[in-house]
């Protein structure tokens, strides 16, 4: 019997080396027999003698072939132009396709290198940052954001410009189905002048306790965009729509009752019950964003390497309306057994908590340059840009409770406990001034003139001196904010906690200073930062009563932030330390040392597959764990626990064949080589060792 099951899979390799072969094109032009026959898809187009041309050349080619229909044309990424809404503020940059490996194992928001996250142990679960990266936004907001890493927001739309139609399939998925996560993009032109597209995204994932046999314990999270990007022929008019969907489901387990299970020896965690076994959060809406702007006047452009051409207005007008509508739900079913709640104010063993927020935006703005005619570069440039923002919000928070119908019998009902609408005027302005390539001088100005959050107010200015390609550039940064207390800190109805409080604004100064030397692939970033009237939830002495609360005094901060990348033959080492320092460590809980390290070697395997070979490995200081609050979506200062801290190692393979890139790695590979395992957050234990396999398919007809 094993050897009739050898020769099964030797066939069915073979047959699927075939089917992976015959999707590689071949030039009609030649023999059959001829080497040559086979087309190389990384080549770029050449005409006039072997001359390469440049990329726009390169995309008019493929145009004018496809009108005259031709079948020999060589389609590849080169064909893609991608964009986002941030680069077309001020001109239209577009930027080649990313089809590298860089970073491609880090497939999960929780484990961006220099982003970190911690969580309550898988993808899908609230998370938060590890390392201190205060919010630069003024105004309402709810104060939730345990959720946000999993969130499709109109900021995160890419958009195209797609000779020919473009698609990408993503998957990932890992050992005992415990995490699948697969993403659709598709875009084309209808014209050359309208590109649309869509995005749909799949993530579930299962931890590894009691909530495996719990359909309501597991994460299942839905998002939906479809997009589309209109420029005029004449490239005055650009119109960037969206249209959104979230559904965001992720399991709160109030932790497992065994504090100890890396001390103890052997156990089926699948056995192992939680505090709360039907506990769950669920944030689900959608928006709708629309942006157009207008170049009023000349049109400049620059070209900037490669024959990419930027195109830089002279004035412009520009109008965004945006609406979105989400509901923040929190759902228990059973008694609190174990005490994860401080106490219940509506129901003992049921909690229909939910918060409806509804917000309209209306954004006006207006922009003028003044710039010297050059060809290559702009100097001596001035931009002035003035705008007013409307932001229209109402909100309604609702609890379960019972109450008597109209035939006096007992209904347990959705109760609304408070719901209000306001809106608030934001002036907006920014002016800045481009000496030239290597000098730069921005003031930017957000200060909220009426309205519920009066008072409200960001400002900040950049300075950038950049020396020759070799000398790198410095960038001198600073800003001021006052920020309103989020609505989860002032006003508050749930079954579990109540808040009706009064805070000051959070006040932030901070000045950085940052030197990045592309060439060396060296950049270093110093900040200071003084925080005034810090607002945090906290709770008594090893209590479990999480209530906002503000500091009086201030607090220092100081974070340097160092990366660098080392290539020896075909040897690569990337390195990014971080060192965060503050007075009140004990209130601002984050790890003084942080670390993220890859070392890799490149090669090409089997003549086909470029490939890196390497491990990751992550590593922070031990701090204080913050606790979780089930039912209030907040990390919180609990019991003053300290974990030991050790490596984090994950083993990779990445490689590219053709269209396809593919992972395969082995994380948490050094599990029970110094611990038998780790935490993040206070109570909730992170995953084991997983087997994690991931691949994306591109294709561009």
């Amino acid at each position: 019997m094993p050897q009739k099951i050898k020769y099964l899979l030797l066939l069915l390799a073979c047959v699927f080396t075939q089917a992976a072969f015959a999707q590689i094109p071949v030039n009609p032009n030649t023999n059959p027999g001829d080497p040559q026959r086979r087309v190389n898809l990384r080549d770029t187009s050449t005409r006039n003698g072997g001359k390469k041309l440049t990329d726009d050349q390169q995309m008019d080619t493929l145009r004018k072939n496809q009108e005259r229909r031709k079948d020999s044309v060589v389609f590849n990424s080169k064909l893609i132009r991608v964009t986002s809404e941030r680069f077309l503020r001020d001109s239209t940059v577009l930027f080649p396709l990313d089809t590298g490996l860089y970073n491609y194992e880090n497939y999960s928001p929780l484990l961006q290198p220099r982003s970190p996250k911690i969580s309550l142990g898988n993808t899908g679960l609230p998370a938060r940052s590890l390392l201190f990266e205060p919010s630069h936004t003024i105004g309402f907001e709810t104060g939730l954001h345990e959720l946000d890493p999993y969130m499709l927001r109109p900021e995160n739309i890419n958009y195209y410009r797609a000779r020919v139609p473009f698609t990408q399939l993503y998957l990932v998925g890992y050992t005992g189905v415990k995490e699948q996560i697969f993403k659709i993009t598709h875009a084309q032109n209808v014209n050359p002048q309208l590109n649309v597209g869509f995005n749909l995204n799949f993530t579930g994932s299962r931890g590894y306790y009691s909530n495996n046999s719990v359909l309501s314990q597991n994460v299942s999270d839905v998002n939906a965009a479809g997009f589309a990007w209109y420029e005029s022929k004449g490239k005055r008019y650009n119109l960037l729509t969206n249209l959104i969907y979230n559904n965001i489901k992720a399991p709160v387990t109030g932790s497992i009752l065994n504090d100890s299970i890396f001390v103890t020896g052997s156990i089926d965690k699948s056995t192992l019950p939680v505090r709360l076994p039907a506990s769950y959060e669920n944030w689900k809406g959608a928006s709708f964003y629309l942006k157009q702007t207008y170049y009023i006047g000349h049109i400049d452009s620059t070209v900037a390497g490669k024959g990419k051409a930027n195109i830089l207005p002279t004035q412009r007008l520009a109008y965004t309306i945006k609406y979105d509508a989400l509901k923040y739900e929190y759902l228990q079913n059973g008694d609190d057994n174990y005490n994860v709640f401080p106490d219940y104010y509506f129901s003992s063993n049921r909690s229909r908590d939910s918060l409806s927020v509804k917000h309209l935006q209306n954004d006006f703005s207006y922009s003028f340059y003044l710039r010297s005619k050059k060809e290559k570069a702009i100097k001596n440039e001035l931009k002035l840009d003035v705008g007013l923002t409307q932001d229209i919000f109402s909100y309604s928070q609702f609890v379960s409770d019972t109450t008597l119908d109209q035939y006096g019998s007992k209904v347990v009902r959705a109760i609304k406990q408070q719901a209000t609408s306001f809106q608030d005027l934001t002036v907006k302005g920014r002016l800045s001034y481009k000496l030239s390539d290597r000098a730069a001088l921005e003031g930017n100005v957000q200060q909220i003139v009426q309205g519920r959050d009066f008072g409200d107010f960001l400002y900040d200015a950049k300075l950038t001196l950049a020396g020759n390609n070799k000398a790198g550039k410095i960038i001198l940064e600073g800003y001021s904010q006052s920020s309103t207390a989020p609505l989860a800190y002032t006003s508050w109805v749930s079954n579990h906690f109540i808040f009706h409080n009064k805070f000051s604004n959070q006040k932030t100064n901070s000045v950085s200073f940052n030197y990045i030397n592309s060439p060396l692939k060296l950049d270093l970033k110093v900040e200071y930062f003084l925080i005034n009237d810090y607002l945090y939830f906290t709770a008594q002495d090893n209590g479990i009563d999480a209530h906002p609360a503000q500091l009086s005094s201030p607090i220092n901060l100081i974070k340097v932030s160092f990366g660098k990348s080392i290539a020896w033959r075909r040897w690569h080492f990337d390195d990014y330390i971080v060192y965060q320092k503050t007075d009140y460590q004990s209130t601002l809980r984050t790890p003084q040392v942080y670390n993220y390290a890859s070392l890799y070697y490149k090669t090409l395997l089997f003549n086909v597959l470029y490939s890196n070979i390497g491990v990751d490995v992550r590593y922070n200081s031990t701090y204080s764990a913050p606790s979780y609050a089930p039912g209030l979506g907040q990390f919180y200062n609990g019991p003053n626990v300290m974990f030991s801290s050790y490596p984090v190692a994950t083993v990779f393979l990445k490689a590219t064949l053709q269209r396809t890139n593919l992972f395969i790695m082995y994380d948490y590979a050094n599990q029970g080589l110094f611990s038998k395992g780790y935490y993040t957050v206070n109570r909730y234990p992170q995953q084991d060792a997983a087997l994690k396999i991931g691949v994306s398919w591109t294709f561009y007809n």
